[in-house]
């Protein structure tokens, strides 16, 4: 059943470690059978209490699953493995549509922002014991949220939007609980869930965002945490709107007790409204990043929520790496006080470029999403054939399973790579690759 490799251990930790050890280095392999219970407890000479208590952890850690009477086995795709893995190798001469990258052209230069900001720290240097958020970056954040909307609540600043995410669902939650998310949705959240020994519970969407009965259904089924995306959903571009924002704060008021994560992902590169659903829970986060407008190796993103909910963040933080670096949230405070981002501009031409796309796929037959952001959707039959032959056409897409739990195969299209010549040579390759797929607006 497990070939040479002998799991030891007499407590549940060290039998959980000891299989855990072995599907990392590889002496157990994805899909491996695992020994019944009351049969390894024979061979350890334990009580098999220890040994179901040794599987539980497995199980909440997303290394193993249990399958009734099938038993348990290493899960196909550990929870350790990046979906980041589930890529395209672009070779020379193809172009890369696959990333999710911003254009590096309508990023604004931040040697000026910088020098700016190191001015300001020989003046009044960053140390110890002082306040974690800059206070101008804390001012021109709140004034950012109430202009969009956002309830009140304090200001947090955190490394990125991931990590903003990971910090409130551990405040809250346990091993084994059950988080909702959008499905197709974003796969470094999608990883993340069950590497913090959550269960991912996946809500359906359109266009116009998570489908209000997939947040309902996920809810009575006892999911403890609800994270959705306003705008530039990722891989879709689904963004909410006003009538479905309002069909979404009717179920989650039936929920108070539901910890809600909000994320705009399309802060500054979309000109949507943005329709916030934050405040309608007891404990609500709202978070967006600077990466998408700004640079993605500026890994900061802010936060506000609950008065609570973000103490117990800051809290937490203040254990870990203590605060982001002032240094670069006023390198962010330089780059907002000059309007170094026209956002309007930013989202016309990611726009122009998105639009077409998918024009151009509709008039070939082919159905296509992207009403935000920097990508395009692209529902087919055969995932992996339809990658395979774009990638021999010259064009490197993301494959679907990146990003997908129980929804339908996909491709991804990351338009900021593209140019305006490039929009008919890749709908005529996609059309010759996927084909007409089975139409309709929900993607799940």
């Amino acid at each position: 059943m497990l070939g040479d490799y002998r799991i030891s251990g007499r407590r549940a930790s060290e039998i959980a470690a000891s299989v855990e050890r072995a599907v990392g280095s590889g002496e157990l392999s994805p899909g491996q059978l695992l020994p019944p219970m009351r049969e390894l407890a024979g061979e350890l000479g334990v009580n098999p209490n220890t040994v179901a208590a040794a599987y539980r952890t497995l199980r909440e850690r997303g290394v193993i699953e249990t399958s009734g009477r099938r038993g348990s086995r290493v899960r196909p795709r550990p929870a350790s493995t990046a979906r980041d893995s589930i890529r395209v190798d672009v070779p020379p001469g193809v172009r890369d549509l696959s990333e999710g990258n911003p254009d590096p052209t309508l990023l604004p230069p931040l040697h000026d922002a910088f020098a700016a900001a190191a001015r300001h720290n020989a003046e009044r240097p960053g140390l110890y014991g002082q306040d974690p958020v800059d206070p101008d970056f804390a001012r021109l954040a709140r004034a950012a949220f109430d202009a969009d909307g956002v309830r009140a609540g304090p200001v947090a600043v955190t490394s990125g939007s991931l990590d903003a995410i990971e910090r409130v669902l551990a405040t809250y939650l346990k091993p084994g609980d059950a988080v909702a998310v959008e499905d197709p949705g974003w796969n470094s959240l999608l990883d993340l869930i069950p590497a913090l020994g959550l269960r991912a519970v996946p809500v359906g969407l359109d266009d116009d965002g998570p489908l209000p009965g997939e947040v309902e259904r996920a809810l009575r089924g006892g999911a403890r945490a609800l994270v959705i995306t306003d705008r530039a959903q990722n891989p879709t571009g689904a963004a909410v709107g006003v009538a479905r924002a309002q069909e979404l704060r009717g179920v989650l008021m039936m929920f108070p007790g539901l910890l809600l994560i909000e994320d705009d992902h399309g802060h500054g590169i979309v000109d949507l409204p943005l329709r916030p659903l934050a405040g309608v829970t007891d404990h609500w986060v709202f978070v967006r990043s600077v990466a998408k407008a700004y640079g993605p190796d500026l890994r900061l993103a802010m936060m506000t929520g609950d008065p609570v909910t973000v103490d117990r963040v800051m809290g937490r933080q203040r254990l870990g790496p203590g605060w982001v670096s002032r240094l670069l949230q006023r390198a962010v405070v330089e780059l907002w006080e000059a309007g170094a981002v026209d956002v309007r501009a930013v989202s016309r031409e990611y726009g122009k470029r998105r639009d077409a796309l998918v024009r151009a796929l509709a008039e070939r037959g082919v159905e296509a999403h992207g009403r935000s952001g920097l990508n395009v959707w692209v529902p087919v039959a055969d995932e992996t054939g339809v990658v395979a032959r774009l990638l021999h056409a010259g064009w490197a897409v993301a494959p679907g399973a990146r990003f997908r739990m129980a929804a339908p195969p996909g491709v991804r299209v990351t338009v900021s790579a593209m140019t305006a010549a490039d929009v008919v040579p890749v709908a005529d390759a996609v059309a010759a690759a996927a084909g007409p797929a089975p139409g309709g607006r929900r993607y799940a």
